[in-house]
């Protein structure tokens, strides 16, 4: 290599200008990586909500099953009198005539 002066490989200008980009490259890319779209900070906000999506999914399905029990159990098929007599009830409001009711 020549020692000509203003052509050193990191010296001078050049130099400070290449650490002060090299520099600034590091503090985006780090900056990005904790908290941008697909950073660490993204990443545990995702994780959260896929939990508390898989618990409400947990929970219709309860409810899912539930339904189709009572579905089941109200059908031609099978009939539970006692269901079909507590959804009269409640739902109807009825009452037999040997019941006394208080309000």
């Amino acid at each position: 290599m020549s020692n000509i002066p203003g052509q050193s490989r990191f010296g001078g200008v050049g130099g400070v200008v290449f650490f002060i980009v090299a520099i600034c490259l590091g503090v985006y890319f780090t900056f990005a990586s904790v908290q941008g779209d697909y950073g660490i900070f993204r990443r545990v906000e995702v994780k959260a909500q896929l939990r508390e999506l898989e618990a409400e999914r947990d929970a219709l399905a309860a409810r899912i099953a539930l339904i189709s029990n009572k579905t089941l159990r109200l059908s031609d098929d099978y009939l539970d009198l006692d269901l079909l007599d507590e959804q009269a009830r409640e739902i109807l409001g009825y009452v037999r005539a040997d019941e006394v009711v208080l309000q």
